[in-house]
């Protein structure tokens, strides 16, 4: 077994490693002020949260559990668990709102001591929030408190191993607290990969992976994440499950399936047994140019019920077209930027060559122009760095957030349509738009929005505005509420709508059978 040491922590009002912060680029501080101005919106220095409400004598208890050490009550660690990483999470945090910290930050070394902090939760009815990399979106880190003795965070960063490797079945077994590239490095010593890369990546953990239905950017040659687990280990207020021993049955309901996707609220997942494959040799990426977003989508189409679909695929509509490119005119012409799709492969030499000429004929066919490889390096190198460039325009009074949604062929276009109009119509004039097709399948897609506008008063609330119109047009044109960021608390009144009044019931069942007190991430998930 081999492991890593804790992580650098994240930025409490901030995303991603503090080193890493950086203010508007010059070549884009012309851009924003032209669309929206420039505004000083700087963060509150020196917020303490609340003071706890557990007292040492439970505190003691714990301590016993995991070790003196691992239990913290100090502002720093507790403001460091505070909440994810939503726009609306980094605004209240700027605003020096820390009410939602928890009173302790609990860090486990596996799976038995995270079945005995369960215990003792569940014995003195405290609330318990799991915590990986905290890069969640949709709330699902503010858990309910009300109604409990108190509130810790189960920070599992100390959970860093690779527990087993099969090289015959292809298969790895990670705790739950290493992060992407943690988990990468480690299976790399072994000539192995996993090939799961969320624009979280550099910061999100397997857990989170695994408890969110996490699916990647090279989801169209890897799978999500999902598909790559084929067992796990979790631990629940009333036992354990070790699900997983074979790679397919027929013996029942998938019960690995109900606690993927479950966010901490039926289980603690303490270690995932997943799919691996080997070491790339050769990994290339090249650019094409659409003439418009519906032309593009269709060549997607065309490739994934061919079964022809590259690594990476991923395609922007106009707007975010114009918008991302440095120069426009050397797609289409400054007034006709066209549509940008990535393409990418990896694999030995003549899997790679074989696959891109393949597809290289079908979009060629189709009416894509090819632009060699730079736009796909361009967009390699920058592929973490949005969520860094949010905090900069954060800074300056930019309301920047993004959604997320995913349909069948056949409705995309009205859903894009919709959803798009919900959000112009509730951010307002001089707002942005933009979309691009981040996951395929052959039956459907999903469509990742992009939204910038000027900060208004109270921008939580104009987010919050925004929010429900665009959740409602998906809601309305018969689309998922989330494709890839999970339900957490911003997402349930939708997600009820989606499963209807027979799933509630099943969620809520479920839920009080492995949680009868209703200790594990309160009011997260279940509607």
């Amino acid at each position: 077994m081999t492991s890593f040491e804790p992580s650098v922590e994240m930025h409490p009002q901030r995303w991603g490693d503090p080193a890493a912060a950086a203010d508007l680029p010059d070549s884009a501080r012309g851009l924003v002020e032209l669309a929206f101005g420039l505004q000083d919106r700087p963060a509150v220095a020196g917020a303490v949260p609340p003071a706890p409400t557990l007292d040492d004598a439970l505190l003691d208890e714990l301590r016993v559990v995991v070790g003196l050490e691992h239990v913290r009550t100090d502002d720093e660690a507790r403001v460091l668990r505070t909440r994810g990483k939503s726009t609306p999470d980094l605004l209240r945090a700027r605003a020096g709102d820390l009410r939602d910290a928890p009173d302790a930050v609990v860090r486990p070394r596996g799976h038995a001591e995270v079945g005995a902090v369960l215990a003792w939760a569940d014995r003195h009815r405290v609330a318990v929030v799991p915590f990986g990399g905290g890069t969640c979106v949709t709330g699902g880190l503010a858990a309910r408190r009300d109604g409990f003795a108190g509130l810790v965070s189960l920070d599992l960063v100390r959970m860093k191993r690779l527990l087993a490797v099969d090289e015959v079945s292809m298969t790895a077994t990670l705790e739950p607290g290493l992060r992407g590239p943690e988990a990468e490095a480690l299976l790399a010593e072994h000539g192995l990969v996993l090939g799961h890369h969320p624009q979280s990546f550099e910061h999100a953990s397997v857990g989170g992976f695994a408890a969110t239905r996490s699916s990647g950017q090279s989801s169209a040659g890897y799978g999500r994440f999902d598909a790559m687990v084929v067992g796990l280990t979790a631990a629940t207020p009333t036992g354990s499950l070790d699900l997983g021993s074979s790679p397919a049955n027929a013996a029942g309901p998938d019960l690995r399936q109900l606690l993927l996707g479950s966010e901490g609220a039926f289980a603690v997942i303490t270690s995932v047994t997943v799919r691996v494959r080997r070491l790339p040799e050769v990994t290339t990426y090249e650019g094409w140019r659409w003439p418009s977003f519906d032309a593009g989508a269709d060549a997607m189409r065309t490739l994934a019920q061919s079964g022809l679909l590259p690594t990476v695929i991923r395609l922007s509509d106009e707007s975010e077209t114009a918008i991302n490119l440095a120069d426009p005119s050397s797609i289409g012409g400054a007034d006709d930027p066209g549509c940008l799709m990535i393409t990418g492969y990896d694999g030995t030499p003549s899997q790679v060559a074989s696959r891109q000429a393949a597809v290289t004929a079908v979009l060629t066919d189709l009416g894509g122009t090819p632009l060699g490889t730079e736009p796909g390096e361009r967009w390699v190198q920058g592929r973490y760095h949005a969520p860094y460039l949010r905090d900069s325009l954060l800074d300056h009074g930019v309301l920047v957030e993004t959604l997320e949604t995913a349909t069948f062929w056949s409705n995309r276009g009205r859903l894009y349509d919709d959803v798009r109009a919900a959000l112009q119509s509730a951010l307002g004039e001089g707002a942005l738009v933009l979309c691009h097709v981040s996951h395929v399948y052959e039956t459907g897609c999903s469509l990742y929005f992009t939204v910038a506008a000027r900060q208004g008063e109270d921008p939580v609330a104009q987010w919050q505005v925004a929010k429900a119109a665009a959740s409602d047009a998906m809601i309305a044109a018969g689309a998922t509420i989330t494709h890839h960021h999970a339900v957490g608390t911003d997402h349930k009144p939708w997600f009820a709508q989606e499963i209807g009044e027979v799933g509630v019931r099943i969620l809520r069942a479920v839920k009080a059978e492995l949680d009868p007190s209703g200790i594990l991430n309160p009011g997260v998930l279940i509607p």
